[in-house]
This record gives C-alpha cells, sequence and structure tokens, in this order.
C-alpha cells in the first residue's frame, strides 16, 4: 500500500439514517394524517352541501386542533417512552450491583448466543464488565432493545408532528382559500398531496416511490369516499 493510501477500513465508511431520533415517523405520520384527515373532512362537508365558507372554517378548525392534538400526543408518547427506558436503565444498574455474578453470567450467555465460544465468551465478558457503564449499556441493548443513550426528543418528535400535519392539513383546503369553490378541485388537491407524501416516504424505505404514493392514495380516497357518503346521507336527511 502507498504512504497516504486510505486502508480498506477507512475506504469502506459509510452512514446510516436515523432510525430512532423521534422526527422521522412523527413526521410522516404528521403529514398523512393531516392529509388523510382534511381530504376526508372536506368530503363529507362537501358531500353534505356545506357552503364554501362552511369547509373552510371546518378545515381550518380541524387543522388548529389536529395539529396541536398531534404535537401533544407525540411529545407525551415519547415522553413516556424516554421515562420507562430510564427505569428499566436504573432498574438494571441496582442489579449489576446487587448481582454482578449473575450479571456476568448473563453477558456470557449474550455472547455465547452471537457465536462467541465459551472461553472467549467469558473473557470478552469479564473485560468489558470492568467498565460498569459498558456492561450496563450492553445489557440493556440486549434486554430492551434501545440504547439508553440514543433517546429520541419529545420535543422534536412534537415540534415535527404539528409542522406536518399543519402542512398537511392545509392542502386540500387551498382551493377554497384561493377563492373556488369546486368541492372536486379540493379533493384532487387532496388526491395530489397524499401520493406526493408517500412518494416522498419511500426515500426511507426499500419499497419504490409509485407503489408508495400509491397506497397512501388508496387508503386516502378510501377514507374520503367514506366520508363523503356519511356527509351526504346526512346532508339529505337534515334537509
Amino acid at each position: 500500500m502507498s504512504a497516504g493510501a486510505p486502508s480498506d477500513a477507512e475506504a469502506h465508511e459509510h452512514t446510516h439514517a436515523d432510525v430512532s431520533g423521534g422526527w422521522l415517523r412523527a413526521a410522516v405520520f404528521g403529514a398523512m394524517d393531516g392529509l388523510v384527515t382534511n381530504t376526508a373532512l372536506v368530503a363529507g362537508v362537501g358531500g353534505g352541501g356545506a357552503s364554501s365558507r362552511a369547509i373552510v372554517l371546518s378545515g381550518v378548525a380541524s387543522l388548529v386542533a389536529g395539529a396541536i392534538s398531534m404535537a401533544l400526543g407525540e411529545y407525551t408518547s415519547v415522553k413516556t417512552q424516554n421515562e420507562q427506558l430510564d427505569l428499566e436503565v436504573d432498574k438494571e444498574r441496582r442489579e449489576l450491583q446487587r448481582n454482578p455474578e449473575g450479571e456476568l453470567a448473563e453477558l456470557v450467555e449474550m455472547l455465547r448466543a452471537r457465536g462467541v465460544d465459551d472461553r472467549l465468551a467469558r473473557k470478552v465478558a469479564v473485560q468489558l464488565s470492568e467498565d460498569p457503564e459498558i456492561a450496563l449499556r450492553l445489557h440493556v441493548v440486549a434486554e430492551l432493545g434501545l440504547n439508553p443513550e440514543d433517546k429520541p426528543s419529545p420535543w422534536v418528535a412534537a415540534v415535527s408532528s404539528f409542522l406536518t400535519f399543519g402542512t398537511g392539513a392545509v392542502i386540500p383546503l387551498l382551493p377554497f382559500l384561493l377563492g373556488g369553490s369546486l368541492l372536486w378541485v379540493a379533493l384532487l388537491c387532496g388526491g395530489a398531496g397524499l401520493f406526493a407524501a408517500g412518494a416522498i416516504s419511500s426515500r426511507f424505505t426499500p419499497r419504490p416511490w409509485w407503489y408508495a404514493g400509491l397506497r397512501q392514495l388508496v387508503f386516502g380516497a378510501a377514507a374520503a369516499g367514506i366520508t363523503y357518503l356519511v356527509g351526504a346521507a346526512i346532508g339529505v336527511s337534515v334537509a
């Protein structure tokens, strides 16, 4: 190897997407929920014969209430998950202090289960256990499947959910906000938004963009269609 040339390890650098930060799930869920909720709401209220003004009022109220509800729900959900993880970490820390030999045997068994031979597994477990924090992290990751040092932020999840829900919810309202009055145009906007959101989400999955887009469009269309029929039936009965 020539001087200055990168080693195989250095040349093999790669990165992974953040799958535990909390923002991606909240953002995708918020955008999809906002689009489906308000597209279906516009279909239902419009199907019932409401005026454009009533549709806008209902849609904006749904946008505000839904965005706040989503943000509070995401914050509480992630915060509770983190607190539960902290509780389990404290429990594991006490167990390591109370029964170090038993925990060492458990760590040896974890390594054996991953293909390390008995003698080497014990040697590695003893060496790792010399640092209590490393031992604690290994036990928590192996037993809970979560890294205590990589907890998602409840604030990031809440803000992501709030912004994306609001963005998704405003799309089917755009024709009315711009002075239009045709229901089918609003539903077309909602459908386009659903397809686009699904296609964008495919960047983080192995699914092709057209499949993810069509899947979300079908789900949203089903929700809007059912809500339209309900709105039309209620509108007729009230009339």
